[in-house]
C-alpha cells in the first residue's frame, strides 16, 4: 500500500507543474491591462507615466520568464505572492474565504451520502417497483434544479414560515457554532440535492450492474442472506465509481459555488473567483488556480486510496 500511495504522490508533480505553467502563460495571452482597469476602469484621467509607473511597481514590464521564475520560486516556499488589485498576500486573500468554501463542501458531502446511498441502493434492489420510480423521479428533479434557485425558494421559505433571512457577516464555526451551522445549512442542503441525484444515480447503475456478476450468483446459490450478499459483495464493487463521482464533486465545489453563494450571500473562493477574472489580477488567479489543481490531485489521491482498499486488485496490480 506505501509504494501504492508513493507512486500516486510522485505523480502528482508533474501534474501540478503542467498546470502552473499553462495558468502563468495563457493569463498572459488574454487581452486587458489590470493597471489600466485599476486606475482608469471609473472613467479617471491618468496619465500614461503614472501608468507606466504602476506597471513597473507591480513588475509587469519585466521579461516573461523573469515573472514566471519569481512566481515559481515563490510557489516552492508557498509564497502565492500579492494580488494585484488590493496589495494584500494571496495566501491572505484566500485565507479569508477558505473556510467558509471548505466547511460548505464538507456539509454538501456529508448531506449528499447519507442521501444518496441508501436511496441508490434501494432503487437497485427494488428495480422496476413504486420504490425505484419514486427514488428516480426524486434524482431526475435533484438534476434539473439548479442549486441556486432551490436555494432562492428556501430563502423564500424561511422568510414567510420563520422570517430568517441569511446574515450580513459570516461567523465562524470556532466563535459561535450554532450561528455557524445555522448560517451554512441551507445552502450545503441546497447544493447537497443536486449532488446527491448525481451520487444517487451513479449508485443505482452500480449496483444493478454487480448483482447481475457471477460471483453474486454463486453466492446466492450458496445460501448466503440477501443482506450479506449486498453488503459485503455488491456494495464493495458498486461503490467505487460511485466514490470517483463524489470526490469529483467534492472538488468541484470549493470554487464553483458562484451563483449560490451570490443567493446565501456568502463570500467564498468562488466569489473571491469571480472578483479576481473581473479585475484581470493575474497573480489572484494563479493562486486561485493552483488551490483548485492541489484540491483535486489530492481528493483524487484519496479516491486512489479507497480504491485499493475496497478493491485489493487495484492494490495488488
Amino acid at each position: 500500500m506505501l509504494r501504492y500511495v508513493a507512486n500516486r504522490l510522485a505523480l502528482m508533480i508533474p501534474t501540478l507543474l503542467g498546470v502552473a505553467v499553462l495558468t502563468f502563460f495563457m493569463l498572459r495571452v488574454v487581452p486587458g491591462d489590470i493597471v489600466e482597469v485599476k486606475l482608469r476602469g471609473d472613467g479617471g484621467n491618468v496619465t500614461q507615466e503614472a501608468i507606466e509607473t504602476e506597471r513597473h511597481r507591480l513588475g509587469l514590464d519585466r521579461p516573461l520568464i523573469v515573472q514566471f521564475g519569481d512566481w515559481m520560486a515563490g510557489l516552492v516556499t508557498l509564497d502565492l505572492g500579492e494580488s494585484m488589485w488590493t496589495g494584500r498576500p494571496v495566501a491572505e486573500e484566500i485565507g479569508l474565504r477558505f473556510e467558509l468554501s471548505i466547511q460548505v463542501a464538507v456539509m454538501a458531502t456529508i448531506i449528499a451520502v447519507i442521501i444518496a446511498i441508501p436511496l441508490g441502493t434501494a432503487s437497485a434492489l427494488y428495480q422496476g417497483t413504486w420504490i425505484d420510480y419514486v427514488v428516480r423521479v426524486v434524482t431526475i428533479a435533484g438534476l434539473a434544479v439548479p442549486s441556486f434557485w432551490l436555494g432562492m425558494l428556501l430563502i423564500l421559505f424561511l422568510l414567510y414560515f420563520f422570517n430568517w433571512l441569511p446574515p450580513i457577516t459570516y461567523t465562524p464555526f470556532y466563535v459561535d457554532p450554532v450561528a455557524n451551522v445555522t448560517q451554512l445549512i441551507w445552502p450545503a442542503l441546497a447544493v447537497g440535492y443536486r449532488y446527491s441525484a448525481v451520487v444517487a444515480r451513479m449508485v443505482r447503475s452500480s449496483v444493478i450492474e454487480v448483482l447481475k456478476e457471477d460471483y453474486i450468483r454463486t453466492a446466492r446459490a450458496k445460501g448466503v442472506f440477501e443482506r450479506l450478499v449486498v453488503s459485503r459483495h455488491a456494495m464493495r464493487n458498486a461503490l467505487l465509481p460511485a466514490i470517483t463521482v463524489i470526490g469529483l464533486e467534492f472538488a468541484f465545489l470549493i470554487g464553483g459555488l458562484v451563483v449560490t453563494e451570490q443567493v446565501f450571500n456568502l463570500n467564498g473562493i468562488g466569489r473571491l473567483f469571480v472578483q479576481a477574472v473581473s479585475r484581470n489580477d493575474f497573480i489572484l488567479i494563479q493562486g486561485l488556480v493552483m488551490l483548485i489543481a492541489v484540491i483535486f490531485v489530492l481528493v483524487n489521491l484519496v479516491v486512489d486510496v479507497l480504491y485499493a482498499t475496497l478493491d485489493p486488485r487495484i492494490r495488488y496490480r
